[in-house]
């Protein structure tokens, strides 16, 4: 039903006239009661009319909500201080260099050089020739407001041109547009809608580099409106041609929620199509051979994870069949058949993430529940050795060079990222590759101890804080979680932390199940119907901290992103008493309408349907905000969103901050930060990336009460 604009206006005026901008006092929110039916139970939802983002009453609440936000934020005695100093830290910078894609005689890679606001793409001869740097495209020069992104991009075989995906605002809607890669001059070729949040997008090149295949998105007219970004297909573009000549190759029988990934052989007569049905972690793999037709080699139930076309005719893949840490298997394109696949490395403790195939050898990139290791075996599997690597480390990318060497970047809690050269069995060296830290880590130790969560299982936490730091249970502390996807929290550098460690903080990161730390039985532990683990598992790391006298509930703050803002929303509502402040950005709180959403619908195969009886059950049992309840003294809470966000919908924050205030009996601040210039985080300009910093660190510090040692 349409409600009358003049209605609307009036609302929006009645919000803003209701704000009391003196102070950290909540935003009057009306209630406009909707009751939805779920497996026969009744859900009212006072707070629906909020999920309406082009609705002027709602706009008018999300500006109100930022107004007061800002008044709270701005006054703080840090807040300008820290935005200057990150602003000066981030321009001391050394670039730093991530993507890296091998062709002959050329390295394509990702730059992020600050103050730009944006990662450039450039080519390099070696990765220790610095001097023959080259910009192919830098969107700064594009868009002198950093609010374009390169999203992905994809070089053709010979190195000639390469394609990128380009989108604004944080939206990561991506355009198609192909480059020459000596000149970084633009061809016409240009294809809108070939990478969106929901599914992402990837494109490979055919052998002789004249045209490519890629992901597109439905147009409108081929599918009704609601399913313009679903139903990804594969197309091939002929270079130079109007896309509307495009001819289709695969995708029709994908399912809605299919999510295309695509690779050529080293030689270019071969294109993988690595298809996964939306984020549960399930993948089919398809062939397209030299006689120009797709075989389908394995299917969702087939527990391949992952796979790579070697340079010997082979394709490797991860299996977890009867394996959750991984094996691997390996089967000839002569006779790409599942069933004709030898296991060549078996399963072990190490948990296999990443293949990387040279001509030579096979390079095994293992998880030991959250540091890396590095196996190097031959193409047969035989003859492991290991490759050295630092301590509580995390390798991130690897990639194999046309010579059969070999490249890796390593990072620690401690070390800022590089990029490692490796030839054969010798010892790697590091590139010329490498992060600098405006600031120096020598003082900064790490540790991993182990709690106890509600059913005995032990989840690792890594613990970085200043050395000598006392176990007093006066330490400010931030504990950081993820918990979902498979996806594996592992050591990372970050020099913003650096102020929170001359504040005598304490920083932890935990590797709680819905992670693919420990294999697919650590993530298969935490999602679905199991979900609530993960949450009692972030918990008891809370509360191992405070046992264990590195802080107390009252200095004892958390932190989670995306999925991870699902877990600070299940923390607030199921035990607000255990931290003191939560900062949360861009998080799930609604978890029975998330699946309405078009990227919701993609998490289906993560989180469950409110359609199954058993995973209703499960979603209303921790859905935060089903659980906010009357008269709670809840925690400070500091919510982020974007408003351009494609990946999580901004509502989910609107609903949660209205249902907070409303039963806070609390005096502590609970406030709404809607960036207008960004999306889920994904091409933020680092300009907004500062500011955001600026204000989650200040508003932590004043509520810790932490000041600069």
């Amino acid at each position: 039903m349409r409600i009358r604009l003049s209605f609307i206006t009036a609302g929006a005026v009645c919000i803003l006239a209701s704000l009391n901008l003196s102070g950290a006092e909540p935003v009057s929110t009306p209630k406009r009661p909707v009751t939805d039916e779920y497996q026969g139970v009744k859900v009212q939802d006072d707070y629906q009319w909020l999920e309406k983002d082009d609705d002027p009453a709602v706009k008018a609440w999300s500006d109100a909500q930022n107004q007061l936000t800002r008044k709270y934020l701005d006054k703080l005695p840090d807040r300008a201080a820290i935005e200057k100093q990150l602003t000066d830290w981030y321009a001391k910078t050394s670039p730093s260099y991530s993507g890296i894609v091998s062709r002959p005689g050329i390295l394509f890679a990702f730059k992020f050089q600050p103050p730009k606001q944006q990662q450039m793409l450039v080519t390099l001869s070696s990765a220790d020739d610095l001097k023959s740097e080259k910009v192919v495209l830098d969107p700064n020069k594009l868009d002198p407001t950093g609010k374009t992104a390169i999203d992905w991009f994809a070089p053709s075989r010979d190195g000639k041109y390469v394609a990128m995906s380009i989108s604004q605002g944080g939206s990561e809607d991506g355009t198609l547009r192909i480059y020459e890669t000596a000149t970084g001059k633009a061809l016409k070729d240009s294809i809108a809608h070939v990478q969106y949040p929901t599914a992402g997008g990837s494109a490979a090149w055919n052998a002789d580099g004249s045209g490519i295949y890629y992901t597109r998105f439905p147009r409108k007219g081929e599918r009704p409106d609601a399913d313009l970004n679903f139903y990804q297909q594969v197309y091939f573009h002929k270079l130079g041609a109007n896309d509307s000549e495009d001819t289709y190759s695969i995708g029709k029988d994908f399912p809605r929620i299919a999510e295309v990934n695509l690779q050529a052989s080293h030689d270019g007569k071969y294109i993988l199509s690595t298809v996964a049905n939306g984020d549960g972690g399930d993948f089919a793999h398809y062939l397209l051979g030299p006689d120009g037709n797709w075989k389908q080699l394995t299917q969702f139930s087939d527990q391949i994870k992952s796979a790579r076309l070697g340079r010997d005719n082979t394709l490797y893949m991860l299996s977890r069949a009867d394996a959750p840490r991984g094996k691997i298997l390996r089967i000839s394109l002569d006779a790409p058949e599942l069933a004709n696949a030898t296991t060549i490395v078996t399963a072990g403790e190490a948990v296999i993430q990443f293949i990387e195939p040279t001509g030579d050898a096979l390079y095994l990139g293992d998880l030991l529940g959250g540091p890396s290791q590095i196996r190097r075996v031959g193409l047969d599997g035989k003859n492991e050795t290991m490759v050295p690597i630092p301590q509580i480390s995390a390798v991130t990318e690897m990639e194999s060079l046309e010579d059969n060497s070999f490249l890796f970047r390593d990072v620690s809690y401690t070390e800022p990222a590089a990029w490692f050269h490796l030839v054969g069995n010798e010892p790697p060296k590091k590139t010329a590759l490498v992060n600098n830290s405006p600031v120096s880590f020598a003082d900064i130790e790490v540790s991993r101890e182990m709690a106890t969560s509600k059913d005995g299982t032990k989840v690792p936490l890594n613990i970085i804080r200043k050395k000598e730091t006392r176990l007093d249970g006066n330490n400010p502390t931030l504990l950081y979680g993820y918990g979902g996807y498979g996806l594996s929290m592992q050591p990372n550098f970050d020099f913003v932390r650096r102020l929170w460690f001359d504040r005598g903080g304490v920083y932890v990161a935990a590797n709680i199940r819905g992670g693919g730390e420990f294999g697919e039985e650590w993530h298969k532990g935490g999602n679905l119907t199991k979900k609530q683990n993960v949450f009692d598992d972030f918990a008891a790391s809370a509360e191992y901290l405070i046992n264990e006298k590195w802080t107390r509930p009252e200095k004892l703050a958390v932190l989670g992103v995306s999925n991870g803002g699902l877990l600070m929303g299940a923390m607030i509502t199921q035990h607000p008493d255990l931290v003191h402040a939560v900062v949360s950005a861009v998080g799930i709180y609604d978890m029975l309408r998330v699946e309405l959403a078009p990227n919701g619908a993609f998490n289906v195969t993560e989180f469950g349907t409110v359609k199954d009886p058993a995973q209703f059950k499960a979603l209303y049992a921790y859905s935060p905000y089903h659980h906010v309840t009357d008269g709670t003294n809840y925690p400070s809470i500091l919510f982020l969103t974007g408003a351009n966000d494609g990946r999580v919908a901004p509502y989910h924050s609107r609903k949660m901050l209205a249902r907070l205030s409303e039963t806070n009996k609390s005096s502590n601040p609970i406030l709404l930060r809607t960036s207008t210039s960004s999306g889920h985080g994904i091409g933020t300009a680092l300009s907004e990336r500062i500011k955001q910093f600026a204000d989650e660190y200040s508003f932590l510090f004043a509520q810790l009460g932490m000041t600069r040692q």
